[in-house]
């Protein structure tokens, strides 16, 4: 292992057994880099390019000019060579007279581009930091700095938010690599908060994770309509995948600890995707508190990532549509194409104009059952290629393409017949004994005023488009009256919110 002597590391954050780890699973050496600040210049530094699936070193480039490549991930000396490899040593020495080029810059740009020797590459996000050409006096007071920094000012608290979702079009097709359209709402949330702290603790949220109840009668209400999983298990299972997620690309994280709340007023069982914001909203977190870049962990691959957590560690039933509009946020379209699927493991996500879009409005019931079952077993009847369910698959994704056609025409009437033809299709696959009394009850009771009516998710909830306004109030009393929730959507559009 060579570590420069000009590299400070956190001793109490910095995990090098994690360096070692990586460096003895792959079947050669290791190069560390960290990505460039937006201040620094790529020829100060020895740049590489690594494969994002196998994390080799494709090539090194010591100090390049300007526009030679577009990596900003800039090596350091950090190296770790298996002892076989400790001749190349004597022959790059033997090869390179000048002293001028006997640097490990040029070692490695020797090694790596020109004898094709495998190295691998691992990022160091956090827990080190370049001090430049110091002495030992220098140095020991760099050391106390940092760590007084460390001890007195703990970084400050990060809190993220993810939104709750409404399936406008071609749900629940992304299942089936169908196309929908959806959109983040900010009538409801999911915040988690995490504080950089001695120990990882996870905080039990007070409502959804309760312990303590007034009585039997108290924990047989509360179990019965909220059931007994509430969001502990989704912080826990996200810290786990993200620690997998991080040791197996190849990023190194520092050893800080955190505590970790979270608090939502996403209704439960609903199908608005509550599970995923609390899920989305953690990542954003973790990223953050560990330096983890939109390069490290591309959208496409968040939105899998956060699905992943939910059917691999959790066994929730769900699809990427929900993960896909929480991680792009706003109104997006999607197209979980098969072709595009196998091939690179995400669809085509494109997100549209928000500007000028009607009024939408959403009910929900207020006694709701478990959504998860109104999945039913279509998707069995999907794999065994029932005509029935594929065909109405491809129908879901035509009507969404008609769709975002009415969205970029802004013709609303269209969209609005175009939602009730998606629910019929939905209903002669899934039938009534599947959708249930109450969702059935809640598209009639729209129906009667006139307006369009979908279910925005996997049940428990409709979203409507009414073209006659002054019916809305109207409509959201005989909602009430028959034990609804009832309210006007406010769409969540991140354009807007960044600018402002």
């Amino acid at each position: 292992m060579v570590i420069a002597g000009d590299m400070l590391c956190a001793d109490q954050n910095f995990d090098i057994a994690q360096v070692i780890r990586f460096f003895r699973s792959k079947p050669g050496e290791l190069a560390i880099y960290y990505e460039l600040e937006s201040g620094e210049k790529s020829y100060t530094r020895g740049i590489v390019e690594v494969c994002p699936n196998t994390h080799r070193v494709m090539q090194f480039l010591e100090k390049p000019q300007e526009g030679i490549t577009a990596s900003r991930l800039a090596s350091v000396v950090f190296y770790c060579l298996r002892k076989d490899s400790l001749p190349y040593i004597s022959e790059f020495l033997i090869q390179h007279l000048d002293v001028n080029d006997r640097t490990f810059g040029k070692f490695w740009e020797w090694l790596i581009n020109e004898e094709k020797v495998p190295v691998y590459g691992m990022k160091l996000p956090t827990g080190f930091q370049l001090i430049g050409q110091v002495g030992l006096s220098d140095y020991t007071k760099w050391l106390a700095h940092y760590s007084s920094k460390q001890q007195l000012s703990p970084s400050k608290p990060i809190t993220c938010r993810s939104y709750a979702r409404v399936g406008l079009m071609g749900n629940p097709s992304d299942g089936f690599n169908g196309k929908t359209i959806a959109m983040s709402i900010t009538n409801f949330w999911a915040e988690v908060t995490l504080m950089e702290s001695q120990t990882l603790v996870l905080l039990p949220h007070p409502l959804n994770d309760p312990t303590e109840f007034g009585s039997m009668q108290d924990l047989f209400r509360i179990s019965r309509k909220e059931g007994y999983l509430g969001g502990l298990r989704l912080l826990q299972a996200t810290c786990k995948k993200f620690y997998q997620f991080c040791s197996e690309q190849g990023i190194a994280l520092s050893k800080q600890n955190f505590t970790l709340k979270y608090d939502t007023n996403i209704p439960r069982q609903v199908g608005l995707a509550g599970s995923s914001a609390i899920v989305s909203a953690t990542l954003k977190c973790l990223m953050k508190f560990y330096n983890i870049t939109d390069n490290d962990l591309p959208k496409p691959i968040r939105a899998n990532f956060i699905l992943n957590v939910e059917t691999d560690e959790l066994f929730i039933t769900a699809g990427l549509q929900d993960r896909v509009v929480q991680v792009y946020e706003g109104l997006v379209y999607m197209d979980f194409n098969k072709q595009l699927m196998d091939k690179r493991g995400y669809g085509e996500y494109i997100p549209l104009d928000m500007s000028e879009l009607p009024l939408f409005w959403l009910a929900y019931l207020g006694d709701p059952s478990d959504s998860g079952r109104i999945h039913s077993n279509v998707r069995q009847r999907w794999l065994n290629g029932e005509s029935t369910v594929v065909e109405a698959m491809k129908s879901f994704a035509e009507l969404t393409d008609q769709a975002r056609a009415a969205f970029q025409c802004k013709d609303w009437p269209r969209l609005a017949q175009l939602m009730d033809e998606n629910f019929e299709l939905r209903r002669s696959v899934y039938t009534d004994d599947c959708l249930g009394p109450g969702n059935l009850k809640m598209v009639q009771l729209a129906r009667q005023f006139g307006s369009a009516v979908k279910l925005p998710g996997s049940g428990g909830a409709v979203v409507g488009l009414c073209m006659d306004p002054e019916r809305l109030v109207e409509m959201k009393r005989a909602f009430q009256e028959a034990g609804c929730v009832f309210c006007l959507i406010v769409p969540y559009d991140p354009s807007v919110q960044s600018h402002n």
